[in-house]
């Protein structure tokens, strides 16, 4: 089975931060409530947060010490999430679809709505398969197309807006794509329900919410992934037995003394 091609021809607006979201401090804190939830399952020495926007994702509850911001331009100050003493943060500025890491040497990676913003996003997923260990974890947020917040991204709604760019994968494709490269989804959680364009300031939002997270899923505006690495070893091929002959050759006595008889007669 070969992936359907999503590249495409003309890059897209990227954006820096959150706050270049109508609601973006309402997505980030949703998004980092569930990746902080997940990363607690996560082992190992290194966690790489690929993108600008991924950075800026909080993983206070992470065991994993070591953490990798890898961005396109350094951060500021202001966007750089403050860690524990016990924690130590680096900061490297590159491009997500060429990573510069050693092969199996990632233990976790946050792709946080970076493939929605991707010219190319199987080359970043090849590039994290490449560099992550035996059995690391992946987590990867999404806009997801089939919302209220994908219905209004063709709508005429603050049309200078980033999010207008933003490819909206559906949850099944981005699967999809991490099965073929050998990943197994361990779980996925629906957040927001919202069309992302404005605030939510009316004092039933958290009612419909939980209202909506319950019965439909399916429509949430956002979408988070946490898929495992799964390595199949390679075990040797035992050589079959050698089977004892059925027969026994003729020896070259037994048969001249067959000979001979047949002479004689």
């Amino acid at each position: 089975m070969i992936m359907k091609s999503a590249f495409k021809a003309k890059p897209l607006r990227y954006p820096e931060s959150w706050g270049d979201f109508p609601a973006g401090e309402h997505i980030q804190h949703a998004i980092s409530e569930v990746c902080n939830d997940f990363a607690e399952r996560i082992f190992g020495y290194h966690f790489a947060k690929i993108g600008a926007l991924s950075s800026c994702i909080s993983l206070n509850n992470s065991p994993i010490r070591h953490h990798i911001n890898y961005t396109p331009q350094l951060l500021t100050q202001s966007h750089q999430q403050p860690l524990n003493k016990k924690d130590s943060e680096s900061y490297v500025v590159g491009h997500s679809h060429c990573l510069p890491f050693s092969e199996n040497s990632i233990d976790g990676f946050v792709l946080a709505n970076e493939l929605d913003f991707a010219q190319d996003p199987h080359e970043i997923l090849r590039e994290v398969d490449r560099v992550i260990t035996q059995n690391g974890y992946v987590i990867i947020s999404g806009f997801n197309p089939l919302s209220l917040a994908g219905i209004a991204k063709y709508l005429p709604v603050k049309r200078d807006n980033v999010l207008h760019d933003a490819r909206f994968f559906t949850s099944y494709r981005i699967k999809d794509w991490l099965q073929l490269l050998g990943f197994e989804i361990v779980e996925q959680r629906q957040v927001l329900f919202s069309t992302l364009f404005f605030q939510q300031k009316w004092k039933g939002a958290a009612r419909l919410q939980h209202y909506l997270s319950s019965y439909l899923p399916w429509c949430s505006a956002v979408y988070v992934i946490l898929a495992k690495k799964r390595v199949i070893p390679m075990t040797a091929i035992k050589p079959k037995k050698k089977l004892k002959p059925q027969f026994s050759a003729v020896g070259a006595s037994a048969r001249a003394s067959s000979a001979s008889r047949l002479a004689s007669k």
